[in-house]
């Protein structure tokens, strides 16, 4: 099923890259022209950082970020931490991540909270342009009372961006007891 295709291919193609808040049950979805990458992924967290989160938790000092073991947003993924950096020092927050170790994302519950329900909800709908994406995205609710935030995000992103060693190893990156590889926190400089 090409569930991200338009029906007029000149459009492209989208690329949803969501946030799921589970203790307020709100979903925040950056829907990309472009392709998935670690860029692309760090600007969604950046973007309902500066629209939403900052306003609703004033006195964070640490964001929690559960991923993927793959992906733009992969634990091996040297693109990911290097724009992790720039955007802890850009809002003074520290990062902490933790991948699901591999094959075990179906358990990520953005995926049985969110995702799953936005899938229901566009369902057998023609996805005609960017606006009907955004507008179904954006009006996912459940009798639980999630709702969801959708934003059309138009910035180019380049596959196959190349990271150094020198920058990465410029990344102020400290690694949890547990799996450091999966588990670590990027602290802002």
């Amino acid at each position: 099923v090409k569930g991200h295709d338009f029906i007029d291919k000149k459009l492209g193609k989208v690329a949803p890259y969501g946030i799921y808040d589970i203790g307020r049950n709100e979903g925040w979805v950056s829907v990309g022209i472009s392709c998935d990458t670690a860029q692309f992924a760090v600007n969604t967290i950046r973007t309902w950082w500066n629209l939403k989160g900052k306003d609703q938790y004033l006195n964070a000092n640490e964001i929690l970020i559960t991923a993927d073991c793959g992906g733009s947003n992969g634990y091996r993924t040297r693109l990911w931490k290097v724009e992790l950096q720039k955007l802890a020092n850009e809002i003074k927050v520290n990062l902490k991540v933790c991948h699901f170790p591999p094959g075990t994302s179906k358990w990520n519950k953005i995926e049985h909270r969110l995702f799953s329900y936005i899938s229901k909800n566009w369902r057998g709908k023609p996805l005609i342009n960017y606006e009907t994406v955004v507008n179904l995205i954006g009006n996912t609710t459940t009798e639980k009372g999630l709702s969801v935030t959708a934003v059309l995000d138009k910035n180019e992103y380049k596959k196959g961006i190349k990271v150094t060693d020198k920058e990465l190893e410029k990344v102020n990156l400290h690694g949890n007891e547990f799996h450091p590889e999966w588990n670590y926190t990027v602290m802002y400089n």
